[in-house]
């Protein structure tokens, strides 16, 4: 028996879709079968619920002439020549006109055709009236017993309620109840809104807030709960993942909006609760109209491409037209990684790779000359902070003279554009790292002010989750290894982005920035790494313990991203603000000194 109802069920659902030549006769006899009922109804009706045989013979000399006219009508409008799905919202605007140009045909017709109404002129009206109620009435009862054959098998699918009724609430919701396949079944909503406590969207109702979750999982037998804010912040999420974790529920989410192209939901989308998402989220905003005008058809050459924010920048660049992406990194196993990120294959034998160490100016000025890039991202760098204060010769190896490197090369060879990835340290700062950065800065303003035709302008921002050396990425580590957790100060707080926000604000930034600006990313509020630590611990459902080590050499208590000294304006776009830095001419930079740390200081 389950089995014949399966059949069936996959029967009508493929029906519903596919217009062969069964389908559309019987629709068409549908519609006709439902506007001769309305006509007859109308002069029943009329007539005071009597029918002599005189108008009973009129009636029927009228019938094959409205069916004539519904069909003609139906054709003229595309109602039956497979222009929208059957019972779809798309259609009625055509059933309504084909059932207006019909019935005023028929009026006109029993009028001046016959010489003699064979029906009165009032039943004309009312019947087209309750013959468009009828057929609107067929087919959403169609569109109802879709709905139910495409839901979710309840013995396979698991129960999920969906915390969030706004517009990607509804949509997933939407999207789970017409796949048959689906593994979750929404079976109810929660909302904080008190306006949408009587609300229920395809039979889904809303069952109260979240301090209702513990009687809307009892009520409804829910394993799951689905936060669908792609905007939510991370001490919403924390609460509603808290809440659900004391019920037994699993958590799950849907991506953030800058993460969903086209913006529309899929079962597909729904994923694990991360770490990052205790970050919260936020919606990027884009003007993909000026980026384009200075990517698009344009040679882009990416310093540091292997590496975290590199190689999502050329990503990100590579979906936007350049005439020629060139990816540049001395580190030949990243290299083979981001190409096989954009093309799903790597045998680094194209031009697209290129295998130099931005210290080697000769070989750099070489590929300069040679690929004549007109826009240059320059994100090549060294960056963690305790290797080098140990190091700091090699901070200025690369972090200085290598960014002297790519800012000469590009000047020789006219590039238009050139974007320097900054950090937060180089705001007031404190470590070799931040010293080498400030220096960068410095560098790039000052070929800004000198170039007329070509624009230098650096982009700073903070940590970005899931680069290498992170500190999600640390956490995660320790945990999985029981502990414990190392914080540096248990007041320590550290501004955080996702790589793809800040890759994709950098690029902006780049289309909006003057001449020599610092531009700065804004990365929300400061967020606790003690905080972060204990949220993670929480979801880890482990015992972890949290040891403080102390602030290490140069390691702010707190970062900047904007120095005492500098004062910041609004740029073109809401994340972004932009200051000036003083030039620095390269001229000042002479031989390497034997303290170089010292020499940055000075520098900076």
């Amino acid at each position: 028996m389950i089995a014949e109802g399966q059949k069936l069920r996959d029967r009508l659902l493929e029906m519903s879709v596919r217009h062969h030549r069964f389908v559309v006769p019987a629709r068409i006899i549908l519609d006709v079968v439902a506007m001769c009922s309305a006509l007859a109804l109308a002069v029943y009706l009329r007539l005071d619920l009597t029918l002599d045989d005189e108008i009973a013979d009129g009636f029927w000399r009228v019938v094959p002439l409205i069916a004539a006219l519904q069909v003609l009508s139906g054709f003229a409008y595309g109602l039956y020549r497979g222009k929208w799905r059957y019972g779809s919202y798309d259609e009625v605007a055509a059933l309504c006109a084909t059932v207006v140009t019909a019935n005023v045909a028929l009026y006109l017709l029993n009028e001046r055709y016959f010489t003699e109404r064979p029906i009165p002129q009032s039943s004309v009206i009312v019947g087209g009236l309750f013959g468009l109620v009828l057929m609107a009435g067929i087919r959403y009862a169609w569109r109802l017993l879709l709905e139910k054959l495409r839901r979710p098998n309840p013995r396979n699918a698991e129960k999920m309620l969906v915390y969030g009724a706004g517009e990607e609430g509804a949509n997933i919701v939407t999207s789970l109840l017409r796949n048959h396949n689906s593994r979750y079944l929404p079976v109810g909503f929660l909302d904080d809104s008190t306006a949408k406590k009587r609300l229920s969207i395809m039979g889904v109702p809303m069952l109260g807030t979240r301090a209702d979750l513990d009687y809307a999982a009892d009520r409804t037998g829910a394993t799951t709960l689905l936060i669908a804010l792609p905007t939510a912040d991370a001490d919403t999420i924390e609460q509603i993942s808290s809440l659900a974790g004391e019920q037994g529920l699993s958590v799950k989410v849907l991506p953030s909006l800058e993460e969903v192209l086209d913006g529309r939901l899929t079962a597909n989308d729904i994923r694990d609760l991360s770490d990052e998402d205790l970050l919260g989220r936020r919606q990027i905003n884009t003007d993909i109209d000026a980026i384009a005008s200075y990517i698009a058809s344009r040679r882009v050459l990416v310093t540091g491409a292997g590496g975290s924010i590199g190689s999502e920048l050329c990503r990100q660049i590579s979906r936007l037209g350049p005439s020629e992406l060139i990816m540049l990194d001395r580190d030949e196993s990243a290299l083979h990684a981001v190409e096989m990120s954009i093309h799903g294959r790597s045998l680094l034998n194209t031009p697209e790779t290129v295998l130099v160490d931005i210290r080697d100016l000769g070989t750099l000025n070489d590929i300069f000359e040679d690929r004549r890039p007109e826009v240059v991202f320059h994100a090549a760098a060294l960056k963690h902070l305790t290797l080098l204060e140990r190091y700091p010769s090699e901070a200025y190896k690369t972090n200085v003279i290598g960014t002297w490197n790519v800012l000469q090369a590009s000047a020789d060879v006219g590039v238009a554009v050139v974007v320097n990835i900054s950090s937060d340290k180089a705001a007031n700062p404190t470590s070799v790292l931040g010293y080498s950065k400030r220096v960068a800065e410095r560098l790039t303003a000052d070929y800004g002010l000198q170039s007329t035709d070509a624009r230098y302008l650096s982009v700073r921002f903070g940590n970005v989750l899931g680069s290498r050396g992170s500190v999600l990425g640390i956490f995660q580590h320790q945990i999985a290894r029981g502990g414990p957790i190392t914080i540096t100060d248990k007041l320590a707080t550290r501004y955080f982005m996702t790589i793809p926000e800040a890759v994709q604000l950098v690029i902006q930034a780049g289309a909006i920035g003057d001449n020599a600006d610092v531009m700065i990313l804004d990365m929300g509020e400061p967020v606790m790494i003690h905080q972060l630590a204990q949220r993670m611990i929480h979801r880890s459902g482990r015992e972890i313990d949290i040891e403080f080590t102390g602030l290490r050499p140069g390691e702010k208590l707190h970062e900047e991203l904007l120095a005492p000294t500098e004062s910041e304006s609004r740029s073109k776009h809401q994340l972004i603000t932009h200051t000036q830095v003083p030039p620095l001419s390269p001229d000042k930079l002479g031989h390497p000194p034997l303290d170089i740390r010292e020499r940055m200081i000075e520098l900076s």
